[in-house]
């Protein structure tokens, strides 16, 4: 994350009200445009469809469709995207950029073919009453969803905050016209406009990468798959952290009484996704002081008792760097519980008024106010995850994202046999007790913390 926050660092060293301000408007949308973007989009597409000549069947059929294309995609493509990254990231360190577009384009193979055929077995076994234009364009839907989460992460690494931002705005921009254009073909027109905008999305995102990279060497290099170039903590954590996300949902889906069935074997939950997915956009403000926070006074500090450790400083030194990282890291983590607490307070009072402009009955609204408390909770859980990272705490962030996903799937079962009132508490105790169990993980790392990067730099030279 070295690009924002290189850039948060020029604008706050103006030091002003309206420079602060800036910085923090920016970290928000950079950090939760995508999301925001994708949401509204879907949403948007969605409203249109309704408001035309589409049936409202039509169209609860498109929407479950995208998002368990997104949902699927998303943990499918986990278990390479934080191996790969890293596996890039260190090239990278070492100031071998020459191995990145030959292991990007290596990536995109493996993800297209492993993609293709996975949701290939799926649609043609699982959806026998579905037309051939409609699993065509799920399969290409999900490959390419596949390859745009795959190679958000290198675009990441390439510190193009911007970039991500404008070609995802690009691409669901495309995604709506597309579909409006598209929606008098019913369901089929509807998933033509996804696919289309996704594609955009995908060009866009692989013609920056390609722009900021040279090209060297071979065109294709598939090295990364090569055993002990990826950390296997790495490749399950980003599994276990998107089926995390997901599990909740998924439970409410399967169980019959809280869903209804849509289009094959797939099924939605009316009574918990809409106010769940529209809690996710309150997330910006606590995304905007996670990246603020953690990406310019921790990640000083961070390069500074690592580089006082390696070049030999004193040990005065070293442990006043080591003091001022973990007091910034503290600091970072109850600014986002603080900030974000603030956010839900005010939509607290405002939910009727914002349910009632969407057009979700006042029923939706203890639900509401529980997601609401989860999605901040789930910011919280991000910047812990982000210190464990930088720490190198591989095995930390696996335990808490395997531990996330058991919780968060025994907890909504408990709470759907207990009744509608408990809904929505299995997604938010999940996250308070792994957050509190991360906490005092992270006390214990920073209480070692000199004596491991003594250890690590001792066994690595």
């Amino acid at each position: 994350m070295a690009g924002i926050g290189f850039e948060l660092r020029r604008i706050l060293k103006k030091d002003s009200y309206l420079n602060i301000l800036r910085a923090y408007a920016y970290a928000g949308i950079i950090s939760a445009g995508p999301w925001i973007i994708s949401i509204l989009g879907i949403l948007v597409l969605g409203f249109v469809a309704l408001t035309v000549v589409v049936p409202k069947f039509m169209v609860a059929q498109f929407q479950t469709s995208v998002t368990y294309l997104i949902a699927v995609s998303l943990i499918f493509s986990g278990v390479l995207q934080h191996g790969y990254t890293r596996y890039i990231a260190d090239k990278l360190f070492i100031e071998k950029s020459e191995f990145v577009i030959p292991s990007f384009n290596g990536a995109l193979l493996v993800m297209t073919v492993s993609s293709g055929l996975f949701a290939s077995i799926l649609l043609l076994t699982l959806f026998p009453n579905q037309n051939i234009i409609y699993k065509l364009e799920m399969i290409a839907s999900f490959v390419i969803l596949c390859n745009i989460w795959t190679s958000t992460s290198l675009l990441s690494g390439l510190q193009s905050y911007r970039t991500i931002l404008v070609v995802f705005a690009i691409g669901y921009v495309t995604v709506v016209l597309s579909g409006i254009l598209l929606q008098p073909f019913g369901l089929e027109g509807l998933l033509a406009g996804i696919l289309i905008g996704h594609f955009v999305l995908l060009a866009g995102i692989i013609i920056a990468i390609y722009a900021g990279f040279p090209l060297k060497g071979p065109l294709v290099s598939l090295e990364f798959m090569r055993h002990g170039q990826m950390f296997p903590a790495l490749i399950f954590t980003g599994f276990f952290y998107n089926l995390a996300i997901w599990a909740d949902k998924f439970v409410f889906w399967a169980n019959p009484p809280t869903s209804t069935h849509v289009i094959g074997p797939l099924t939605n939950s009316p009574i918990y996704d809409l106010p769940i997915f529209i809690a996710y956009l309150s997330i910006i403000p606590g995304m905007a002081v996670f990246l603020v926070r953690m990406e310019t006074d921790f990640v000083e500090f961070y390069h500074r008792f690592y580089n006082a450790v390696l070049h030999g400083a004193s040990l005065s030194f070293i442990r006043e760097m080591r003091n001022e990282m973990v007091v910034s890291a503290r600091h970072g983590i109850f600014d986002i519980i603080k900030i974000q607490s603030i956010a839900i307070f005010i939509i607290f009072i405002l939910a009727p008024k914002i349910l009632q402009w969407i057009g979700i009955s006042q029923a939706f609204l203890y639900l509401f106010y529980i997601d609401l408390v989860g999605v901040g909770l789930q910011v919280v859980f991000l910047g812990l995850l982000n210190v464990f990272f930088y720490l190198d705490k591989r095995g930390r962030a696996l335990f808490l994202t395997a531990g996330f996903f058991v919780l968060n799937t025994i907890f909504t079962i408990i709470t759907i046999k207990l009744g509608a009132f408990y809904y929505g508490y299995g997604f938010t105790l999940s996250l308070l007790v792994m957050i509190v169990i991360a906490m005092h993980l992270l006390e214990k790392d920073f209480d070692s913390l000199e004596y491991q990067t003594f250890m690590m730099q001792k066994m690595y030279g």
